[in-house]
């Protein structure tokens, strides 16, 4: 069987980049990052996310470099992965909002008092942040406060730019399931009041 003359090319630059050729692996990334990022972009509507997606599969493909030699449509591969991790970012961004949404909820429309709803928000932020263990309280901090990206919290820290992304998902996850359950508590203690 034979191939175009840019698919077989680009076959050999996938072979290079499955044997750990990192100018091959920069090749590939060169050629496609652009076009990803906007496809990702018209997903996600987030300059900031599609970046971010395409760093992440581009990371993803380098660490699993070995299986690419099965992949025999790169183009579909590489676009499909992108939608995948695209979808999975804004269901997280989505959970995150129903958190917020959630919080501004809780108090009593009885209750017209905007600041002391939003001081009740912050406190129970600050009570989920304060049972983070330290490693993960401090990487959700300079992520969500300083916004500081992956590479720059990896580099303060010491650590992987992949233990930055674990430790932000495990204390978002941490963090969203403390609140949900003092929601649960306050919810009740408000319709106890009010029975």
């Amino acid at each position: 069987m034979s191939y175009p003359a840019a698919t077989y090319e680009e076959r050999e630059v996938i072979a290079l980049v499955s044997q750990g050729d990192e100018k091959a692996f920069r090749a590939l990334f060169d050629r496609y990052h652009h076009r990803l990022g906007a496809h990702v972009f018209r997903l996600t509507r987030s300059q900031e996310m599609a970046e971010e997606v395409v760093q992440d599969v581009f990371l993803k493909i380098w660490l699993g470099r070995e299986k690419l030699a099965g992949v025999q449509e790169f183009q579909a591969y590489l676009y499909v992965a992108s939608k995948n991790h695209a979808l999975n970012c804004l269901k997280k961004v989505a959970m995150e909002r129903s958190v917020t949404t959630d919080l501004e909820c809780v108090v009593p429309e009885a209750q017209p008092d905007e600041t002391h709803e939003e001081n009740l928000q912050y406190a129970l932020m600050d009570e989920a942040i304060d049972h983070l263990p330290p490693q993960q309280r401090q990487v959700y901090l300079l992520s969500r406060h300083e916004r500081l990206q992956y590479t720059e919290i990896a580099d303060r820290m010491n650590i992987s730019r992949e233990t930055v992304k674990k430790y932000l998902r495990i204390a978002s996850d941490s963090i969203a399931s403390y609140i949900r359950k003092k929601l649960v508590i306050r919810v009740l203690v408000i319709l106890l009041y009010f029975i």
